[in-house]
């Protein structure tokens, strides 16, 4: 028997044979009649390397020949489908020419499994870059992954490119939604992770090696039943709780590839001390936690007593060096900055596009959660705006690369206290002038001068997109509704339901659109403005959907007298 295989051209991976009988085979006449030339070729320089060995080089997909052709060429062939090519770029071979099993040895780790699996595979064929923000200009500005460079030679934001006819040419939308779907749930390194399950759209030059990660995303999508029959009179409104995470919000998803790189980086000797980042609570937690399981230094802005108590202490308990500031986040932001550019400290901040690669995978996501079928609309809380492009980013990509066929309306929410997006909207996108913003419930959107202003009016401007704005009072009360509902959310979720509520009394969102609110956070880190409304405590705030205890004597007699009272008893 004849020891050949081969995958078909579209999928793009690697291909072993047999070194001896194997390359009688594959020279025979009838492959010669049934394969082109040039394929005939690259064949004839993959068994050429012999033994098993991978060749240096990168063999392109088209000029391979596809399974079914070697198939019906050679006796004894075997055609290799999809789902037996595996989910890696690469089959690995072990040094006895023979497969290496895939099973987890007795006294391996996951990673060490992912190490020996990979050994001998070749280079990846996918690449991503950095390149100006520029949507519609051309340029041949560009930068690789591995320089430490934040924006352009004019200043612009960069933005990561990916090689999207390499993408293109691995499969189709098929072949790529298989891919993902079949990762979902596993625990081989590093696909257990919701973001790099999808390593190929996110970093796909990084060494598994490199990676840092805690499983983060596989996040809860659920149908908000209650909430959506009685206070806003839907059918299909549904949440996607992205704070059901390692830290406790949407953050980990881009700070597991941010610091992933960092660690890259620092494997390949750029002097880099640390990580830093300004931050009004999430996004520092996330970066302190991965730079903790990497064993990076994490260095931390705040701005002094505006976030919660426990947002503050998530990275003292990480170990991160935590500096607590008499200012803003904007202050911290201009500071941070101001650092970074004088000492060797990696910014861990959104103004970094690399954070975004991660978050996008929320939106792909969400897709994957709905079978692949498309929400009408995705309501997303917006502060220094870069989890709405990379919302955008993420639907898009699917779009173009085949697995939907069109993208949601994106809605984004904020805060009246910290609204220059909502402004500038209202404004016909004409003017945007940044704000002081004020303090807001939803402390981690409390942000007047937004890093991301540019890619947010430009992914809002692609999908037909809206901003809505919610006053203080509006999230006090809409949160307390949801909770009651069975929800526990963050004041910034309260935003996106607040502007899910003015869109549904204009007629814009209609009953019957399913609809998603992205919920960032999780409530726990916010319980002193839920405590304090529940109490009636909260200055200008009128709690009109309070639930506070009720004080009652320890003796049966009372505890009815009070039953029968509130439950409506006789």
């Amino acid at each position: 028997m004849v020891s050949a295989a081969a995958v078909t051209s579209r999928v793009g991976f690697g291909v072993g044979f047999g070194a001896r009988k194997g390359e009688e085979a594959l020279h025979s006449q009838s492959l010669q009649q049934s394969v082109s030339l040039r394929r005939d070729f690259a064949l004839q320089r993959i068994v050429a390397t012999g033994s098993g060995k991978r060749m240096a080089g990168v063999v392109r997909a088209e000029a391979l020949p596809s399974s079914q052709e070697v198939a019906e060429s050679v006796p004894g062939a075997k055609a290799v489908t999809l789902e037996e090519a595996g989910t890696d770029s690469a089959k690995p071979v072990s040094s006895g020419n023979g497969p290496v099993s895939p099973k987890k040895g007795r006294n391996e780790n996951i990673r060490e499994e992912a190490r020996r699996v990979c050994a001998g595979s070749g280079p990846t064929s996918f690449s991503a870059k950095y390149v100006p923000f520029a949507p519609g200009q051309e340029t041949d500005e560009e930068y690789s992954l591995d320089e430490v460079i934040y924006r352009s030679k004019t200043g612009a934001l960069l933005d990561v490119q990916h090689d999207m006819e390499a993408l293109k040419k691995a499969g189709d939308g098929e072949y790529w939604r298989n891919l993902f779907d079949s990762r979902v749930g596993k625990t081989t390194w590093p696909y257990g992770s919701g973001v790099w399950s999808k390593k190929e759209w996110v970093l796909p030059e990084i060494d598994d090696d490199d990676i840092v990660s805690v499983f983060e995303g596989n996040s809860n999508l659920f149908w908000a039943e209650r909430f959506g029959r009685e206070v806003v009179d839907m059918t299909e409104l549904w949440v996607k709780h992205c704070g059901i995470s390692h830290t406790g919000s949407f953050k980990d998803l881009g700070m597991t590839v941010l610091v992933s790189q960092v660690n890259r980086l620092r494997r390949l000797g750029k002097p880099l001390l640390g990580v830093g980042c300004a931050s009004t609570g999430d996004t520092s937690a996330a970066l302190s936690a991965y730079c903790a399981a990497a064993g990076i230094p994490a260095i931390v802005f705040l701005p002094a007593n505006k976030i919660s108590i426990a947002q503050l202490v998530q990275p003292i308990a990480n170990g991160a060096l935590v500096l607590s500031m008499d200012t803003d986040f904007d202050g911290c932001m201009r500071l941070i900055r101001e650092v970074t550019s004088e000492l060797p400290i990696y910014l861990a901040n959104s103004l970094n596009s690399l954070r975004l690669e991660g978050q996008k995978t929320a939106a792909i996501e969400i897709l994957q959660q709905f079978d692949w079928e498309v929400p009408d609309w995705v309501i997303v809380p917006g502060g220094n705006l870069g989890n709405i492009y990379a919302f955008y980013k993420g639907f898009y990509m699917c779009k173009e690369l085949g697995l939907v066929d069109r993208m949601p309306r994106l809605v984004c929410a904020q805060a009246a206290n910290a609204n220059p997006l909502y402004r500038a909207f209202k404004d016909g996108w004409e003017n945007f002038k940044p704000i002081k913003a004020l303090p807001t419930f939803a402390s981690a959107i409390q942000i007047g001068d937004p890093v991301s202003i540019d890619r947010a009016i430009y992914a809002l401007t692609q999908c037909d997109g809206i901003v809505e704005e919610a006053t203080e009072q509006e999230i006090m009360d809409v949160c307390a509704q949801a909770d009651a509902t069975g929800m526990f959310t963050c004041p910034h979720t309260g935003v996106a339901l607040v502007a899910l509520q003015k869109l549904r009394e204009r007629g814009v969102i209609g009953r019957n659109d399913r609809t998603v609110v992205v919920s960032t956070a999780h409530g726990l880190k916010f319980t002193q403005s839920k405590v304090e409304y529940h109490s009636s405590e909260l200055a200008d705030i009128t709690s009109k959907f309070a639930n506070p205890p009720i004080s009652v004597a320890d003796d049966f007699s009372s505890i009815m007298d009070v039953l029968r009272q509130k439950l409506a008893l006789r």
